[in-house]
């Protein structure tokens, strides 16, 4: 189903000209916006549409160690990849201004629902309804979370305002802490829990989106057996796919083990090229990484970096997957004397389907992520047998044959095997920012690119995990109209 064809319908949901999106004299109230279940709906499919995976994408890519600047490279994405951050950069307003978008108009959704009585025939779908903005509110500030608190894990640390109110023009919040901000975001998703009444959907948020949601949570937070628990719940109804399956996924024709993704079809307001080589992306997920097609004549102005093709077995599907059949590939990469143009690996991840190249659905949950949670959690607890089980699992299906079992002598060696098969397995759907800055302390782990191509490009190969830009800057947009907030500057900046 196209959930973007009617998001233009929606007057309420005008552009905004800052973080928090205020009310504008003139503008129509929810209350006369949305008179009917059927309008609801129709506004729930307009907070669907602020809903974009590809700055995470952008972000994490370009700025960790999964990307090589491109043989078509036009200076595209420079500066992040030459770890250049601060308040004026275009990813610390992106991530602020769009999170707080969605936040926003989710929560005029909330709000305009109160002024709905449904039938009885119509509950279920005005819960579901509900169900599903207060999701997207919680995911939306989580990330929040994660992208601009020093520490997610700590309670007292400074995380982002609660905004849990249609804000007025007159606001100009301060920062809240960290458990002040997790509470709205539980008591979000237990709404969300108590209201859905659909199990399992992959396009649309369902109950096991909100497991796999709260997973992702609990590893992000450090509880660890939460975080196992509710992966292995998902485990049990999503198995992991088998090669045929996972090459599909890829093209949008298979849900094996998807919980829940964002779809993306054509003529939708994303069916575009979108800003390329720039955070604010938007567009075609494969855009991010080429300008026409992901192939060698595709005009690729990012390539896969080295240290993510030579983790890449060509046995292994998702070599097959991840690095296109056009790719130039140098047979003797260390010593080769002109490496940008005999090495070209052309990311594929991305290849397009119903007929229009770059454009794919963006995975939101898959099970191979709940798997690695599971593992993470398996080698918190120093039950490293256990972790290496969980990995094995993963790469027998990748492969389609017997892996070799891993042993660990250490919980660093265990974290530093799951970050590696998260590398392998998640590349280019953006984890790799946050997997860092969750991760990367303790399992000795941080950027690090290949020394050859990133050499001729800056030098700039190698970042520590501890590195105060795996938090993003309060950015420069909301300093001006809200001064007092300066003050609160993330460390660094």
């Amino acid at each position: 189903m196209n959930r973007i064809l009617c998001v233009m319908l929606v007057v309420l949901f005008a552009s905004c000209n800052d973080a928090i999106d205020i009310r504008q004299v003139g503008r129509l109230d929810a209350a006369n916006s949305f008179q009917s279940v059927e309008d609801l709906n129709g506004g729930l499919l307009a907070v669907y549409n602020q809903w974009d995976l590809t700055p995470e994408i952008a972000l994490s890519s370009n700025f960790t160690d999964e990307l090589a600047i491109g043989f078509d490279s036009g200076g595209q994405g420079f500066a992040l990849y030459d770890f250049v951050l601060n308040a004026g950069s275009g990813a610390a307003s992106d991530f602020w201004v769009r999170n707080f978008r969605v936040n926003n108009r989710a929560t005029i959704l909330i709000e305009a629902a109160g002024n709905v009585t449904p039938d009885a025939s119509e509950q279920d779908d005005y819960n579901n309804i509900l169900a599903q903005a207060h999701f997207i509110r919680a995911y939306a500030n989580f990330e929040m979370l994660v992208y601009f608190s020093p520490d997610p894990r700590d309670d007292s640390a400074m995380a982002v305002p609660v905004i849990d109110f249609i804000a007025p023009l007159t606001i100009q919040p301060r920062r809240n802490t960290v458990g002040e901000l997790m509470t709205f975001i539980n008591d979000d998703l237990a709404l969300a829990s108590s209201l859905s009444t659909v199990q399992s959907d992959p396009t649309f948020v369902s109950r096991d989106a909100i497991t796999a949601f709260r997973a992702r949570i609990a590893l992000t937070r450090g509880d660890y057996p939460t975080a196992g628990t509710l992966a292995n719940q998902l485990l049990a109804n999503y198995p992991i796919a088998d090669r045929a399956q996972y090459e599909n996924m890829f093209l949008d024709a298979d849900n094996t083990e998807i919980i829940f993704k964002l779809e993306r079809v054509l003529n939708d307001s994303y069916d575009g090229q979108g800003a390329t080589g720039a955070v604010s992306a938007g567009g075609w997920a494969g855009a991010r990484f080429a300008f026409v097609s992901a192939t060698l004549a595709g005009s690729p102005y990012f390539e896969m970096d080295r240290s993510v093709f030579d983790l890449l077995d060509p046995a292994d599907i998702r070599f097959d997957v991840n690095v296109s059949t056009t790719s130039v590939i140098s047979p003797d990469y260390p010593n080769d004397p002109d490496p940008i143009n005999n090495d070209i690996l052309v990311i594929q991840k991305y290849p397009g389907s119903d007929g229009r190249p770059l454009m794919n659905d963006l995975k939101v949950f898959r099970s191979s992520e709940m798997l690695l949670i599971a593992a993470e959690a398996r080698a918190a607890a120093n039950d490293f047998p256990g972790t290496a089980a969980l990995i094995k699992q993963l790469r027998d299906a990748r492969f389609g044959s017997a892996q070799p079992l891993d042993t660990y002598a250490s919980q660093q060696a265990a974290f530093a095997a799951v970050l590696q098969e998260r590398k392998i397995e998640l590349v280019y759907e953006g984890h790799r920012y946050k997997d860092l800055k969750r991760l990367g302390t303790a399992a000795g782990v941080g950027i690090d690119r290949d020394p050859i191509a990133c050499g001729l490009q800056s030098g700039a190969c190698t970042l520590a995990a501890s590195d105060f830009r795996f938090t993003l800057p309060i950015p420069i947009v909301e300093i001006n109209a809200n001064p007092g907030i300066g003050a609160e500057q993330n460390p660094g900046y």
